[in-house]
Parts: C-alpha cells; sequence; structure tokens
C-alpha cells in the first residue's frame, strides 16, 4: 500500500511486515522532501518511523490517548491521521505546525514541544479516566525520549506513577540523543544501533541475545501468571516463606541488573520490559501488544531502541546532532553541515575569547551545545564545559553552586527555556546576588518553531527580579562588548543578556556601548519625538528615523542597551521631548517600555510627554517567519514610521 492510501490509522491494520517495511521506506523519503522545501525537524522523525507505525496499529487512536514527548518527533504521527497534504506547508505561516496541535486533529491531544512533560499529563488523563471521565478510553500511551528523560519533571512522574499505579503505558524511544549525545546512565553507550564494528564480541552477542530471551519470557502472560503463583507460594511457606521470597527477588534483580537497565524503573513501581528493536516491526508490536494487555496492573515501560535520523545517510553521519533539525536543503546532498551564525557566532567567539583571560570562567548549556554556539567552547575548554542534559533546573541551580565556589558561570539558554528555571534563577542565584551570566538565545519573536518557541517573556519576568542587570544589544559587536562587561558587572549579582535569532547587524568600534550605558545614535533639536529602541528593533527604528528625515521629520533614537537598570543621562534626556516612543520584542504588557515611560514621567516636571509603548500582545502568536510576525504587529520598520506620522498628526 502507498502513503497516499493511507487516511487515517485504521488504513494501517491490514498491512503484512513486508508493506510495512515498504511504506517505511516512502515515508522517510517523503519526510526527507518536506523539510528539504520548508526546514523542520528531520533525524528525530527518521528514528520513529516503525515505531509510529507499530504504535497506530496496536492501539486504536484516537479512543486510545497517544501524547508524544517532545513534539518534534510527532511528523510521522501526522501523516498517518490524515496530514499529508498539509506538509507542503509545514511550519509556514497558517500552515501545519510543526508539533502536535489540537486544533489540527482529534489524534493530538497535547500542544507538547517542551520536554519532559509527558508522563505527567499521561498521569493525570489516566487518573482522570479511572475516576469515571472518558470511561471509553483504553488506553493512555506516553512516548517519551530523544533526550526528554534527562528532565526532572518527568523523574517526578515517574515516581508519582509508580506510587498510585495509574494504568499508563510508557514508550522509552531511546535513541541515544536530545539534540546532542544524551546526557544519562540510563541509555546504552555506546547506542546499539550505532555500532562502530559490524561484528560484536561473542560476549556481547551472547548477552544481547540472552537479554532479548529475557524480554520475550517477561512479556509472555502465561510467565506472568506462574511468577505470581511461585511469589505466592514461597511467600505462604512455614517459617522460611519471607527469605525465600526475598531470596528469588535478588535472584531475578542480578539478572537484570545485568542484562537490562531495569532496576531503576521497578524501584519506582514502574514495570519494566526491554529492550526492543524500534525498527523490528516483529518485536514492537509483540511488545506494545504484551505491555496493553498488562496494563491493568499498573505503568510499564517498553524501552525501544531507535536509530536517530535511520535510512537518510548524511543524517545518519552527522555526529553531532544526527539532523535533528534542519534549513531548506538539497535532499540530495543533504543540508551543509550547522554553523553558528549571527548572535550566536557573536557569542561564541566572545566567550572563548573571555575564557582565556579568566581561568574561572565556565559554560553551561542544556541539550543544546550546537544551537547557543557552545561547541567550539567545547573544543577549547572541555574541563570547562557541561551539558546538563534537558535540565534548565539542574543548570541554574548548578550554576549557582559554581559561582558560590568561586567560578563565574555562564549559563547559554534559549529564552523560552529559561522559564523552566524561573525559581531556580529567583532564589537560588538573584537572592544569593551570584555572579551568574546568563546568554538567552533565540530571544523575541523566533519563527517557525511557533507560540512555544518565541523568547518574548524573559523581559518583562526578568526586569522584576531584584538586583537583575538586564542588556539587549543591537549588533554583534555590542553583544561581545557585553559579555565583556558582564564579568565584572557579575562582582554584584547576576546580568542576563538577550538576543535574537537570525542575521546581526554589524557596525564598526565607534558605534558600540559600554557597561549599563544606553547610546544615542541621531538626535532631534526640536524635542520634538524621542524613539528609545531595544535590541533588535533598534535595526528598525534606525530605518524609519531614516525614512522620515526624507519627510523633514526628525527624531532622538537611543539605543537603550540597558534595558535594567536604565541609563538615567537617556531618561532625562526623553523626558525633554513632546513625544516618545518605546519598542520591544518582547510582551509590551508588564515589558520594559513601560518601566522606561515611568522613569520618564517622574522625570518629568516641566510638561507630561507623550508615551506610547509599543511591543508584543500577550497572547500565543502562532508559527510563521519572523519578519512577517513582526510586520503585522507593526514592529518593523514601515509600523514603525506609521506610529510616528500617527502620533505627531503626519500626512
Amino acid at each position: 500500500m502507498a502513503l497516499a492510501d493511507i487516511r487515517q490509522p485504521s488504513d494501517l491494520r491490514g498491512l503484512n511486515h513486508s508493506q510495512l517495511e515498504e511504506l517505511s521506506g516512502e515515508i522517510r523519503d517523503f519526510i526527507v522532501a518536506a523539510v528539504a522545501e520548508t526546514g523542520g525537524h528531520l533525524g528525530s522523525n527518521l528514528g520513529a518511523v516503525e515505531l509510529t507505525l507499530a504504535l497506530h496499529r496496536v492501539f486504536e487512536s484516537p479512543r486510545d490517548a497517544i501524547l508524544w514527548d517532545t513534539g518534534h518527533q510527532s511528523y510521522v504521527h501526522k501523516l498517518v491521521t490524515g496530514r499529508r497534504g498539509g506538509f507542503s506547508q509545514l511550519r509556514q505561516a497558517g500552515g501545519l505546525s510543526g508539533y502536535p496541535s489540537r486544533e489540527e486533529s482529534v489524534h493530538d491531544f497535547i500542544e507538547n514541544s517542551h520536554a519532559s512533560t509527558v508522563l505527567s499529563y499521561a498521569h493525570g488523563m489516566a487518573v482522570a479516566r479511572d475516576n469515571g471521565q472518558n470511561t471509553d478510553r483504553r488506553h493512555v500511551v506516553a512516548v517519551i525520549g530523544d533526550g526528554s528523560l534527562t528532565g526532572g519533571m518527568a523523574y517526578e512522574a515517574l515516581n508519582n506513577l509508580g506510587h498510585s499505579k495509574s494504568r499508563v503505558i510508557i514508550v522509552l524511544n531511546d535513541n541515544g540523543r536530545s539534540y546532542a549525545p544524551t546526557v544519562s546512565n540510563l541509555t546504552h553507550q555506546p547506542h546499539p544501533l550505532e555500532e562502530t564494528s559490524d561484528m560484536p564480541r561473542p560476549r556481547d552477542r551472547f548477552t544481547r541475545r540472552l537479554s532479548r530471551t529475557l524480554t520475550n519470557v517477561r512479556l509472555n502472560p502465561v510467565y506472568v501468571q506462574r511468577q505470581r503463583r511461585l511469589e505466592k507460594w514461597l511467600h505462604d511457606l512455614p517459617v522460611l516463606g519471607p527469605q525465600a521470597e526475598r531470596g528469588l527477588e535478588a535472584i531475578k534483580a542480578g539478572i537484570r541488573e545485568y542484562l537490562q537497565p531495569t532496576a531503576f524503573f521497578e524501584a519506582l513501581g514502574v514495570r519494566y520490559v526491554g529492550p526492543v528493536d524500534g525498527h523490528n516491526f516483529g518485536e514492537l508490536e509483540h511488545a506494545l501488544a504484551a505491555a496493553a494487555a498488562r496494563s491493568e496492573e499498573g505503568p510499564i515501560v517498553v524501552h525501544v531502541l531507535t536509530q536517530k535520523g535511520r535510512g537518510y545517510s548524511p543524517a545518519e553521519d552527522d555526529d553531532e546532532k544526527h539532523l535533528h533539525d534542519a534549513p531548506v536543503f538539497d535532499p540530495v546532498s543533504g543540508p551543509p553541515k550547522s554553523v553558528p551564525t549571527g548572535y550566536t557566532q557573536a557569542f561564541a567567539d566572545a566567550l572563548i575569547k573571555e575564557a582565556q583571560s579568566d581561568q574561572r570562567i565556565v559554560a553551561i548549556t542544556a541539550a543544546m551545545p550546537g544551537p547557543t554556539g557552545l561547541i567550539a567552547f567545547e573544543s577549547h575548554f572541555p574541563d570547562r564545559f557541561f551539558d546538563v542534559g534537558i535540565a534548565e533546573q539542574h543548570a541554574v541551580t548548578f550554576a549557582a553552586g559554581l559561582a558560590m565556589g568561586g567560578m563565574r558561570p555562564v549559563v547559554a539558554l534559549y529564552s523560552t527555556f529559561l522559564n523552566r528555571a524561573w525559581d531556580q534563577l529567583v532564589y537560588d542565584v538573584a537572592l544569593h546576588r551570584l555572579p551568574v551570566v546568563f546568554c538567552l538565545d533565540r530571544a523575541g519573536i523566533t519563527g517557525d518553531d511557533g507560540p512555544s518557541h518565541h523568547g518574548i517573556y524573559d523581559m518583562a519576568l526578568l526586569s522584576k527580579v531584584p538586583g537583575m542587570r538586564v542588556l539587549a544589544p543591537s549588533s554583534a559587536q555590542d553583544l561581545q562588548q557585553m559579555l565583556h562587561d558582564a564579568m565584572a558587572l557579575a562582582d554584584t549579582g547576576p546580568v542576563v543578556i538577550r538576543y535574537p535569532k537570525g542575521n546581526a547587524r554589524l557596525v564598526s568600534e565607534h558605534d558600540v556601548g559600554s557597561g549599563l550605558h544606553a547610546r544615542r545614535m541621531a538626535s532631534d533639536p526640536s524635542k520634538k519625538l524621542c524613539i528609545l529602541a531595544i535590541g533588535k528593533m533598534v535595526g528598525a527604528a534606525e530605518q524609519a528615523v531614516a525614512a522620515l528625515s526624507h519627510s523633514g521629520v526628525h527624531a532622538t533614537l537611543w539605543d537603550v542597551r540597558s534595558c535594567v537598570p536604565a541609563d538615567v543621562a537617556m531618561i532625562h534626556d526623553a523626558a525633554a521631548h513632546r513625544h516618545i516612543i518605546t519598542i520591544e520584542d518582547g510582551i509590551r504588557d508588564g515589558g520594559i517600555g513601560f518601566l522606561l515611560a515611568d522613569a520618564i514621567t517622574s522625570a518629568t516636571s516641566a510638561h507630561s510627554p507623550d508615551i506610547k509603548v509599543l511591543g508584543l500582545p500577550t497572547r500565543f502568536i502562532p508559527h510563521a517567519k519572523p519578519d512577517v510576525i513582526l510586520a503585522k504587529l507593526g514592529l518593523d520598520a514601515a509600523g514603525i514610521e506609521r506610529t510616528v506620522r500617527d502620533t505627531i498628526a503626519l500626512p
């Protein structure tokens, strides 16, 4: 059967394994072609083809809830649930989301693109079902992996699942990776499906065969029944019963400890089976069906081994991330090697320079050394680089401990992911006034990944943290200067530098600010109009001011640079103007613009200036190209010019 004939999951059930293998190849070709046209997540989806098909053959979606964590491995799920036609507009404005979307399909239950959350969703849904809601739902299946099991929230949920005995089927998609190689002792290293040798050692072949045999035995319901009877018989033995029962458990635990990573799960009360070959339909369907049959006993983990990027040689050969994500590319040759660009590259270069002269500097990231620009730092200073996995909370408090010990940690995260460590940032770092520097990439509107990835809350939130300094560069050179200055500023507490995805303005050494000072870029002698622009918005404001000057309209333009604390000289200069416009690419409500407006109002005595605050609306903003989104919101050069003309009543 061709992919074009698969319109719903039930269409898969009549296929034999040979047909499924052919379909898997067609799906991989389709995904490569689709992502080549639009960009998107590639390696994670190529590795999950057989697993997804098996899930939809064994379980009956949407009656059975199949939940994805993280959602970037759901492309195959979208294909088999009737959305093939939408892939031409994948991650484009008005088109298919790159993650599960409740608006797209009844088969999507959670819009999950941040990791390590699915087990908590599953626990809640299972409890609701068992308490009389959605009583027609048979199974709750949570697919976790691709590094998600490095996040602390997943372990919290596992603990509660085991304690409550909730009927949840957990599928651990173990591909040995998150974005980079997974930081976890629960995965096999080296990964069994990525062995460097074609001929494993005889002992390894024996161990693997014995492990697989043990898995098959434990999945056999006859074995389970006999095991229960044996345990009861031993327990009832006079005098020796308890000791005999414990002895049997010890023997079983010893075998499992040697052959399988099971002890951890079962210590929490979550039964474990595996590992299972995630590219073998027979093994997959047998394991999933057996888990479903045993689900009444409580939570169960099915450990599935997959190969990220499988079936596409450029992805299989990509040592860094197995083409976890990719831009638009030629599918024949594959994407070019991923390298930092723009602000990310400027940060990468600056951090190495600072670390060469300051032995205290260490770098921390949460499973994203490549995207945050830290690959080069790691190669220069391997002992001063730390990838903690998808564990932002730990990353921040780990940085606090390093700072307490005399180090100067730099925490490099995406802006949106810092939200996951808010408590730690406030109470573990800021409360202690520790010298931690946070470098937030992908701040502002990020585009194709949609509402969960726009970094729009950082300025509004961080500006309310006592003692926090919040800096926003408007050029690559200014970012490098800010990082240098931050090392000294951090002596009195934490510093945040936030910068956008994409190209950075390039300026001369004479157009770079310093410290906590703003930089005046243009002046209006008449004091009629003043524009205070933040970060990326400086470039748009500069274009607008240039366009207005051709109409004889002049404006004072400030590059704010230091959002908190604001430069007093800038505030007093702005207060002397009749009209003031603030511009930021963060949420407007509670953002930097209102802090600046309050400061200007307090500094004004002779008159009350008209102040307009421009920023992002407080709503979830769908995916589209950043420039398209900013233009729609009036935050591009043309939009700023329109606001100026409306403000001062120009035609």
